[in-house]
């Protein structure tokens, strides 16, 4: 396990020696780790600090207007760039090819910021493992292998690349990062659009996005697993109203893990499971079923993409 007051004191210096007097963008998302960094960095070079938080339109319920509401004495600017994204998504089926092209209109929104502003560094929160996972050709994330190889910035600066999650939560602890902060669920960078199969589209979203908030406002409190969420595996046929329908089916994934490099299935209680599936077939229209994966880590990933 991580030491993290010696943990914070190397990474405070490290980011110090490799920003120099340069103004630095840090890629703020508003989870865990990219949160530590912003702290980290925050630390190390103030008022030389550019946090960006890129609003791309594939955010959880709320999401947005919660991450600058915590973040405001940052200084966090939001960039809203949702109409870029869906943009850039359209037509793009294949999983590892979304993860790019959300990896890349990234890198070009912080250049722009950059370019703005004179910075010449990007800070990430990138850990260990998706290091591994992206090197290992199981998906490239989006700070990773999703990058483009033609940046602008002189240096990305990683402070996290060798933590695992459980021990970023522990140094986000010794950074006094609210508990909201610190216990996040992981949330993948790409947002809602991994968690829909096939092409990513604005109404795709706002059905992923409600059914997700249902499983939070279910799961979350209740259980406290260490991830959950809803995702949108493709049309079945359904009856609503004495009227057939064809609706989307709306998966719901809950899993316990120390690192996110292994997990197992929730047993979540079958009347939960019911409800849950109640609420989502009847506040959602465009939703016709509902299902519960129970499938470990390996063979299948905790994302759906």
């Amino acid at each position: 396990m991580v030491k993290v007051e010696q943990f914070i004191e190397r990474a405070v210096e490290e980011i110090k020696q490799k920003a120099g007097d340069e103004k630095v963008v840090v890629a703020l998302s508003g989870g865990v780790d990219s949160s530590v960094c912003a702290m980290l960095a925050a630390r190390a070079i103030g008022e030389n600090l550019i946090p960006i938080y890129v609003d791309t339109g594939l955010m959880r319920k709320g999401e947005s207007e919660r991450i600058c509401e915590v973040f405001c004495d940052l200084g966090v600017k939001r960039v809203n760039a949702a109409d870029e994204f869906f943009a850039a998504l359209k037509g793009i089926t294949d999983p590892e090819e979304k993860r790019k092209v959300i990896g890349e209109r990234f890198i070009r929104i912080f250049e722009r910021e950059a370019k703005a502003t004179g910075a010449k560094y990007l800070l990430q929160g990138t850990i260990y493992p998706d290091r591994i996972e992206s090197e290992g050709g199981i998906k490239s994330h989006h700070n990773v292998g999703g990058m483009p190889l033609d940046m602008m910035f002189e240096q990305v600066i990683e402070p996290l690349r060798d933590l695992y999650k459980d021990e970023v939560r522990d140094v986000a602890g010794g950074l006094d990062l609210p508990a909201e902060i610190q216990h996040r669920m992981p949330f993948p960078g790409p947002g809602l659009a991994v968690r829909v199969l096939g092409e990513v589209t604005p109404d795709k979203i706002a059905v992923v996005r409600e059914a997700n908030a249902i499983v939070e406002d279910e799961l979350v409190e209740r259980y406290q697993p260490w991830q959950c969420f809803a995702a949108l595996l493709g049309r079945g046929t359904g009856v609503k109203g004495d009227i057939r329908c064809f609706g989307w089916v709306v998966a719901v994934r809950a899993v316990n893990s120390r690192d996110g490099m292994t997990a197992d299935p929730m047993e979540v209680p079958f009347d939960d499971l019911v409800r849950i599936a109640g609420r989502i077939a009847s506040e959602i229209a465009e939703v016709s079923r509902v299902v519960y994966d129970i499938t470990p880590k390996p063979p299948a990933t905790i994302e759906y993409e």
